[in-house]
Formats: C-alpha cells, sequence, structure tokens
C-alpha cells in the first residue's frame, strides 16, 4: 500500500484557523463538534507552531513530566475468527503464532503481582475473541476483582460487548474497557470486513452506558491517507464523550498478515499525529502504544513533548515487542519523567492504589527495574 506523507504547508498556515478555533485549540477547551477542515488546518500547522500549541495544551491540563505506566497481558491468544489486516492473532492468517487457550485466574493474579512490582499501577488484560462467550465471562470477572484486589487499576479488551456483559464488567469494578476504532469510517473496510465500524461505536457506548472508562484509538501506517488520519481523529473527539485514554499505535509489520509489507510510516506525520490528538483531547490520556519499540530515544521525548503521557511498560506488548523495562526506566531518568500517580478523582472508579503508587514512585526514584517480573506472554496489536 502506498504511504501518504503530510506535506509541509504552503498557503494552509496558523491563519487558516479561525481565531475562535485558535482560543479553543491554545485553552484545550472540550469540544464534541469538530469539523474536519479544522482538524486538517491543526495537521497543516508549521510543525514548532503546532508542537508548542500541544505542549501547551497538555501543561494545562497534565503534568508534563508524569507518564501513566500500564502493563498488558494476553489472557487468551490466537484463533481470532476476524480479519483484521493488521493482526496476527488472525485465524486467517499463517503467522506462527502459537494459540493459547484462556489463561487461569491464578495465573493472572501472578502475573498482575509481578507487574505492580516492576511498577506498573494499571493492569490491562487482552483476549483474542470477536466477543466474550457467557460461558468465559465468570472467569473474566474474577480476574478483575482479583486484579483490583492487589490495589491495580484494571482493564480489559475482549472484543465486542452486549449490554448485559459490560454492566457485569462495572459491577466487579473494571476500570477500563479497551475497543478501538482503529481508522476512519472511510478507510476502515480496507482493513476489516467482519465488524462494521458501527459495531465499534456500539461497544463504546456499552461500555460508557455501564460507567466503564473507554480506552479507545487507532492505528497509524497501514496506508491510510492524511485525510483518514484527520477522519479517525474527528470519530474519537466527537463521541458524547472523549475516551479516557487514547491509545495511538504505529502499525508493527508482522509477516504473514496482509500489511506485513505497508512502507515505512513517517515519523514527523506520527508525531503530528500525536499532537492533534492531545488538542482535540486535552483531558484524556494520550498513550503511546504498538510500535514504540522502532521508535529512537529521540522521537519518543518529542512525543512525550507533544502529549503522549501513556505507556505500557514491559517486554511485549501482545504479540509485538515493546522496549524493555529498563530501557524505559533509563529513558525516564534522561528526561526527568516519573510515572503519574493515578488521579482517582479523575475515573469512575476508585481503586485502592497507594501501595502500587508508592512502590512505583521509590522505582522512579531508585532508577530500577526488574526485569525478570514481567510475563513473556503473546498478545495482539490490535487490542491496543
Amino acid at each position: 500500500m502506498s504511504q501518504t506523507n503530510t506535506a509541509a504547508p504552503s498557503a494552509m498556515t496558523e491563519h487558516s484557523l479561525s481565531a475562535a478555533q485558535q482560543a479553543s485549540a491554545s485553552r484545550g477547551l472540550l469540544r464534541h463538534d469538530w469539523a474536519k477542515d479544522e482538524i486538517k488546518a491543526l495537521f497543516e500547522l508549521p510543525f514548532n507552531d503546532l508542537i508548542f500549541k500541544a505542549h501547551t495544551v497538555h501543561r494545562q491540563n497534565f503534568d508534563p513530566n508524569a507518564v501513566q505506566v500500564s502493563t498488558l497481558l494476553s489472557i487468551k491468544t490466537g484463533a481470532c475468527p476476524e480479519d483484521c489486516a493488521y493482526c496476527p492473532q488472525s485465524t486467517r492468517y499463517d503467522t506462527g503464532l502459537s494459540v493459547e487457550q484462556l489463561m487461569e485466574v491464578e495465573k493472572v493474579i501472578t502475573q498482575a503481582e509481578a507487574a505492580k512490582q516492576a511498577g506498573s499501577t494499571r493492569f490491562c488484560m487482552g483476549a483474542a475473541w470477536r466477543s466474550p462467550k457467557d460461558r468465559d465471562m465468570p472467569a473474566v470477572l474474577a480476574m478483575v476483582k482479583g486484579v483490583k484486589e492487589l490495589g491495580l487499576e484494571t482493564c480489559m479488551t475482549l472484543g465486542m460487548l452486549k449490554q448485559d456483559q459490560a454492566k457485569a464488567l462495572g459491577e466487579a469494578g473494571l476500570d477500563y474497557y479497551n475497543h478501538n476504532l482503529d481508522t476512519s469510517p472511510e478507510y476502515y473496510r480496507d482493513i476489516i470486513t467482519t465488524r462494521t465500524y458501527q459495531d465499534r461505536l456500539d461497544t463504546l457506548q456499552q461500555v460508557r452506558d455501564a460507567g466503564i472508562n473507554v480506552c479507545a484509538g487507532g492505528i497509524v501506517g497501514m496506508g491510510e491517507s492524511s485525510a483518514d488520519r484527520v477522519g479517525f481523529l474527528q470519530q474519537l473527539a466527537n463521541l458524547p464523550e472523549h475516551p479516557q485514554s487514547v491509545p495511538i499505535n504505529q502499525l508493527v509489520r508482522v509477516e504473514g498478515t496482509p500489511l506485513a509489507n505497508s512502507d515505512d510510516f513517517d515519523s514527523f506525520d506520527f508525531i503530528r499525529t500525536l499532537a492533534v490528538a492531545r488538542i482535540m483531547m486535552p483531558e484524556s490520556h494520550v498513550r503511546l502504544s504498538a510500535g514504540r519499540e522502532e521508535m529512537n530515544q529521540e522521537m519518543q521525548a518529542l512525543a512525550f513533548f507533544v502529549g503522549a503521557n501513556s505507556i505500557f511498560y514491559g517486554e511485549k506488548l501482545l504479540t509485538t515487542p515493546n522496549p524493555q523495562a529498563n530501557e524505559d526506566m533509563r529513558l525516564f531518568g534522561k528526561l526527568g519523567i516519573h510515572p503519574e500517580v493515578p488521579r482517582a478523582a479523575a475515573d469512575r472508579h476508585s481503586p485502592s492504589i497507594e501501595k502500587s503508587a508508592d512502590a512505583m514512585e521509590a522505582m522512579s526514584q531508585s532508577g530500577q527495574a526488574v526485569q525478570s517480573l514481567f510475563y513473556d506472554a503473546a498478545a495482539m496489536q490490535a487490542q491496543q
């Protein structure tokens, strides 16, 4: 697939934004009525103007030197019936991935304990399902309750949810549910045909109705156009409520998937996408997610500057590589960044996180990271 990069602006400059739009972007106001032309104008700002605006909005809403730290575990790997073109867990593609059944609850809790010891404050659990079956729900709910008892925030990504399933997860105390939109509505059918865009929007509504924080983002570098990135962020920002967490993934090309031979994605286009997401969703955590293994430290530092303030911590991000934990701690030390203590008051659920926050703070001060504590579970990029 060809890659469309954002060209340097010519006639389109900061003046393309109206005075009201410029003021709104500068103040980071919460909006749900973004038009494509104004999002396009943000993307086409001179690079220095864009990153300055994004950093200003970020500083107004967050500690600019704090990054939220999560650990992600695949609790059920492979054999997914969906045809997502980027995903090595689809049963339709031969990627050499070993299929693993749903993990035992006790093993998941053990992995969560290790993640907490290593400094994470949120534990995310992903299952390669189209949607969970009712017979799997008791184990899933037990995982949520068990991880919460450790004092960790909980997140799950299980595919599409029915109303009663979302309600049960909310009643169990699930803090976040991840369900990505992936790309724009216009480009979506080029990537996935086995579920509709509306299916994804419906699941997000079920999650909101159940009182669970929404984690929703997508993937760039799949051959989409700059107009598709505009449309993708418009969909996220114009939801009834901004997602509390917005993972921005850069495609990890996996041999055997239809996107294995995609072109390299331009680094500046990636930073622009993060920056515009920060401006449009000023109070959301923007997660620097899959693809970080391929980014040098300078690019990651720029990503943090424009407003990325969440990462996954550990060796693997589902089935794709992720920077190792000790490398992250060294980068944090160079940049003067520290792990964020969760703002319980900002979340719908308020788990007891004092112990994990204390451990995280001690680790950030000592610069230590215990590599052996991280799981080596396989899982899929699609889930975050």
